[in-house]
């Protein structure tokens, strides 16, 4: 097909497009997991080589598409120092990429998130809390040049503002477009070429803002309790399955 790279077939190509509106109304909906499941499923369908910078278009489609659906409860006084941060590790990031050993990122991720979800953390004061944004921002996005799906690290930082549901998905989403977008810019830079897969990324993009649609009219429905409850587990699980990555890769 004309609109596909030679080395997709137009089967694999279908399953990607479905993948992208079931993984966008999972991260809609459920506040997380998507992404993490869009690039497991991309890993084993798409070109190594291909994978983080493919998968941070597609992210970026989809968290616009939620962007522009909660525009109006985005905290923008969180969204900003988490972005100066991400130009900073996006840069960083891409000047040694692939070079750290797989294993020891993701057993320091799945901690990170078990923490994130379960331990206690101190009260910060206003300054204090612009400066973790701007760390996590720099330290997140430096991490998303080598693993790509780092939306579960974002929610458990977004998690200590203690933000109502609408406003954190908003914020998240508005978080994850400025990552994506600077590391989409730096892979650029770096010399892949994104035109042979345009035509797949746009359909890819378009069928998961179907899921976003879909995903925030159940996400308007949920009790905060229970989203947060939800998103707690969740998390849990995706910090599970990192570590038994980083276990998996090691031996």
């Amino acid at each position: 097909m004309s609109w596909l790279p030679d080395s997709i077939s137009l089967f694999t190509a279908y399953g990607l497009i479905a993948t992208s509106l079931l993984t966008s109304l999972i991260t809609a909906g459920l506040g997380i997991g998507g992404g993490l499941l869009l690039l497991g499923v991309m890993a084993v369908l798409v070109p190594s080589a291909a994978l983080i910078p493919l998968h941070g278009v597609v992210q970026l489609g989809s968290n616009i598409g939620r962007t522009a659906l909660l525009w109006r409860f985005i905290q923008w006084q969180t969204v900003l120092p988490f972005t100066v941060g991400a130009v900073l590790g996006s840069a960083l990031g891409g000047s040694v990429v692939r070079e750290l050993p797989e294993s020891w990122l993701y057993a320091s991720l799945s901690g990170f998130i078990l923490y994130a979800v379960w331990g206690k953390w101190p009260m910060l004061s206003a300054s204090t809390q612009r400066v973790g944004l701007w760390l996590g921002g720099l330290t997140l996005s430096f991490l998303s040049m080598f693993i790509g799906a780092t939306g579960p690290l974002v929610t458990a930082l977004l998690k200590t503002q203690q933000m109502p549901r609408q406003p954190h998905m908003a914020t998240f989403s508005a978080s994850m477009s400025l990552q994506h977008g600077v590391k989409i810019a730096a892979f650029g830079f770096l010399g892949f070429q994104f035109l042979p897969w345009l035509g797949l990324l746009a359909a890819m993009i378009a069928s998961g803002f179907i899921g976003t649609w879909l995903g925030q009219r159940w996400l308007s429905g949920r009790a905060d309790v229970s989203f947060h409850r939800g998103l707690n587990w969740l998390l849990s699980a995706l910090a599970l399955q990192l570590l038994w990555r980083a276990i998996s890769t090691e031996f």
